[in-house]
């Protein structure tokens, strides 16, 4: 077909990841058709698989050729055949810190006929965005065990915006043993992920967002985090209103939709979606994206459930809504509003057995994804 032609890189991963990443993908090609440009897959086969059969993880020369591509499309990794953190260090967080993917978005909406455990008060129901820093706080990776009560740590880190240096040593007094984690936050770190949450704030008609913190018993970190959050904010003409990460959460669970566009460190943003997820019907319809300035990662943020993996009862709706993710991200924003807008018509008008098991339907997953292509 002419028209407009995007190339993704595609890694179904592992377990579940296949089953709902060829549901997904089938229908941004339907998309792509509606709307005139049309997507060329790169598949790749990384994962366990490819790491017990060879050994390897994730070839540098695969990640150059991804490096010229429109956008990845990623399953799940994860495998109980492979110890826990080596494919999710590998290829999750090397793909990440290559491509300085400082945004990780995770949008939190309620959908027809998903039950949720706490029923929003306005009446459109839950659509929360949270903006999570991507690249530093607590999850840069720097920290070590004493032995014999000394820690000598080195404190070097790669990141996109720097090269960080230096040495942390500490002591505790008669051999105690323990560990040091080291935190980072830096002004270009904030400054970026607090943009693009602006921008996401008024590209939904929003004067003000949320930031998570936790400056009263961290004001060295998280009090520099405000400061730079604040001035970035109001450069853009967005309002911002820190609120403890404690409170933010004790709110949610009494109101879910309290909140419009949260911006977060990396380990708050993290605890704050997972909680959203929950209360916007579970992993089941839980997108997320990594988004830089180069290439982009979109991955449902469910795992890659093991215990389901060939019996069909996996749901794609996830996966799909990320589709649609990444299919706004490239600039295709009509077609990303029709997938969505085809997952909310499928689960408002399927039967009861037509919805997927994990909504109480009979449904699997070829079924739903059949469901959702059609009507589109």
């Amino acid at each position: 077909m002419s028209g407009r032609k995007y190339t993704v890189a595609r890694i179904p991963g592992d377990c579940i990841g296949p089953e709902v990443i060829r549901e997904a993908s089938a229908i941004l090609e339907a998309s792509g058709e509606k709307h005139g440009f049309s997507i060329s897959w790169a598949d790749y086969p990384f994962g366990a698989d490819y790491y017990t059969r060879t050994g390897e993880i994730l070839p540098s020369a695969a990640v150059d050729e991804m490096a010229s591509m429109d956008a990845l499309f990623l399953g799940a990794v994860g495998d109980p055949r492979v110890k826990p953190g080596i494919l999710e260090r590998g290829i999750l967080l090397h793909l990440r810190f290559h491509f300085d993917q400082y945004v990780n978005l995770r949008p939190a909406k309620s959908y027809p006929r998903v039950p949720l455990p706490v029923r929003p008060k306005k009446r459109e129901g839950l659509d929360t965005l949270v903006v999570r820093e991507n690249t530093e706080d607590f999850y840069m990776g720097i920290g070590g065990t004493t032995e014999k009560g000394r820690a000598a740590i080195d404190m070097s880190a790669v990141r996109g915006l720097y090269t960080m240096k230096g040495k942390l040593e500490g002591e505790f007094s008669g051999g105690v043993e323990g560990a040091f984690q080291l935190g980072v936050a830096s002004e270009p770190g904030i400054r970026r992920v607090v943009a693009y949450g602006c921008r996401a704030a008024k590209a939904r008609g929003e004067k003000t967002m949320t930031l998570a913190s936790k400056s009263n018993a961290l004001p060295q970190i998280y009090g520099f985090w405000e400061e730079v959050a604040r001035d970035e904010a109001e450069q853009h003409g967005i309002g911002l209103t820190a609120v403890n990460v404690d409170a933010m959460c004790y709110h949610l669970v009494r109101t879910p939709d309290l909140y419009g566009v949260i911006v977060a460190p990396n380990m708050f943003g993290d605890i704050v979606s997972d909680l959203l997820a929950g209360l916007s019907g579970g992993l089941g319809v839980s997108a997320g994206a990594d988004i830089g300035d180069r290439l982009s990662m979109f991955e449902p943020i469910h795992g890659s459930a093991p215990d389901i993996a060939g019996t069909g009862k996996a749901n794609p709706i996830a996966a799909i809504l990320t589709g649609a993710l990444l299919l706004d991200h490239i600039g295709e924003k009509d077609a990303a509003a029709t997938v969505e807008n085809a997952v909310r018509s499928y689960l408002e008008e399927a039967k009861q057995k037509e919805l997927p098991v994990e909504f109480g339907g009979e449904a699997l997953t070829g079924s739903v994804g059949q469901a959702v292509l059609q009507i589109i």
